[in-house]
């Protein structure tokens, strides 16, 4: 009698640890998706924002068609990504063209006083503002999610229900590098 109550308990506390930890995960992995829908919505904002800033630098740099065509290429890129892991790798290449686009503007004061560029350029910033808080909170939930993932002995539920690790917002390893300013 004794022993099917132990029996009983052990049963009933294997099962709430299976339940809560169940639970747990699906709370973590909808928080990722979440922060990860957040942070796409203000690259959708930026996507949609480009071909208008590109359009009012073409009319002053004409010549500038290389850094153009890669703005606009970047842009492309994102709309074939098929993983996640791949759209984020497209973002980052996108914030990298767009850097080199702002630097050819600072050639041409004609543009830089252009009152539509300079609405586009804040709205940009104001965008990219957003999305560097958005991809803090997402590498935050996914560190929780990852990390719950890793640990002993949610690692046993995660590894019964397949939560897959989730990859990390990180920059390319040539925004990393220092930026060359010249006063010549």
């Amino acid at each position: 009698m004794i022993a099917g109550i132990i029996i009983g308990v052990i049963v009933v506390v294997v099962l709430i640890f299976f339940i809560t930890g169940y639970n747990g995960f699906v709370r973590l992995r909808n928080n990722v998706e979440e922060a990860f829908s957040t942070m796409d919505v203000y690259m959708k904002k930026r996507y949609d924002l480009i071909p208008n800033l590109v359009e009012t630098v073409k009319g002053y740099a004409k010549h500038e068609k290389e850094t153009l065509a890669a703005v606009m290429s970047a842009r492309n890129a994102i709309k074939s990504a098929g993983t996640d892991e791949e759209r984020l790798q497209a973002e980052n290449h996108l914030t990298q063209t767009l850097g080199h686009l702002f630097a050819v503007a600072e050639a041409y004061p004609d543009l830089k006083a252009n009152q539509n560029f300079l609405n586009l350029q804040n709205q940009l910033t104001s965008i990219e503002d957003d999305i560097a808080n958005s991809r803090k909170y997402y590498n935050g939930c996914v560190k929780q999610y990852n990390t719950k993932r890793e640990m002993f002995p949610s690692n046993i539920i995660a590894g019964l229900f397949h939560f897959e690790k989730k990859p990390l917002y990180e920059i390319d390893e040539t925004e990393r590098q220092n930026v060359n300013v010249s006063f010549e």
